[in-house]
């Protein structure tokens, strides 16, 4: 999974954190990358780093191990944490994606 944060702005944030719920367990054991942390069963929380204004923050990768194998899974991206700044469009503050396993690659 390849994430790529973004502020629409008025105003830069020093950083915010981003949460990914899955509607599958993850597997025990995950190696998940710098600044993510699993926060649970199904959910993994990373932190953006600075997000400039009108701008993209760090990339993300992630590679996560599902326990079993399922058919399918949404997954779920969202704001978890955007230290009080104030967010005029509460639209693009979460993601929805089913990702069937198909093989193929998803992009939204």
């Amino acid at each position: 999974m390849w994430l790529v944060p973004e502020n629409e702005g008025p105003a830069e944030l020093e950083a915010a954190t981003l949460r990914l719920r899955l509607s599958a367990d993850l597997a025990p054991r995950q190696a998940l990358a710098e600044g993510c942390a699993r926060a649970g069963v199904r959910e993994v929380v990373c932190e953006t780093g600075p997000l400039p204004a009108h701008g993209q923050g760090r990339h993300i990768g992630l590679a996560l191990g599902l326990a079993g194998q399922p058919s399918e899974v949404f997954v779920r991206v969202d704001t978890w944490w955007n230290g009080g700044a104030a967010d005029r469009n509460t639209a693009n503050n979460e993601h929805v994606v089913l990702a069937l396993d198909t093989g193929d690659s998803y992009a939204f």
